[in-house]
């Protein structure tokens, strides 16, 4: 029977999952142990009511906190994109270079955690990575945009 995807299922590339266990590890082992260090030393200031270096401490420490509960969630559900050899569809992964508007555009088709678009990552969920995946060198996709419809053509998928 054949692995369906979990909605919950998050996609990232080798490193996007290293960047992830990376800022995990950077606020395990040094920015939770300085902000409890800062909590621990605003709390000695006395009345905590009018105290704003706690507050703000706590603030601070709660907000770290969450994170590392978010970056544990996504990384256990984290799902490896593999690439594949052959190179003849834009899959997960991948990276095509497009042409539109007299203009050739390279793009890494990732999952939305690693979306970047300012560094021509994009998500297999926007409105461009949902057209391109499947498509084969040569074909074209229309794209729907503020500006109007914009056509891309497929000139190769590495």
């Amino acid at each position: 029977m054949a692995k369906r995807n979990n909605h919950n299922d998050v996609f990232l590339t080798s490193a996007g999952l290293k960047e992830l266990r990376d800022e995990l590890g950077a606020l395990e082992d040094q920015k939770l142990p300085k902000l409890v260090k800062r909590v621990a030393l605003a709390r000695s200031f006395g009345d905590l009511t009018e105290n704003s270096e706690y507050s703000n401490a706590r603030e601070e420490l709660a907000f770290a906190e969450g994170r590392v509960d978010e970056l544990k969630e996504l990384i256990s559900r984290a799902k490896l994109i593999r690439s594949k050899k052959k190179k003849d569809v834009v899959k997960l992964g991948c990276k095509v270079t497009v042409h539109a508007n007299r203009d050739e555009h390279t793009y890494e088709v990732v999952g939305e955690w690693e979306a970047d678009p300012g560094k021509k990552k994009i998500s297999h969920n926007s409105p461009l990575g949902k057209a391109l995946l499947g498509k084969k060198k040569g074909e074209t996709v229309e794209i729907e945009a503020p500006a109007g419809k914009i056509v891309y053509e497929i000139k190769k998928i590495h």
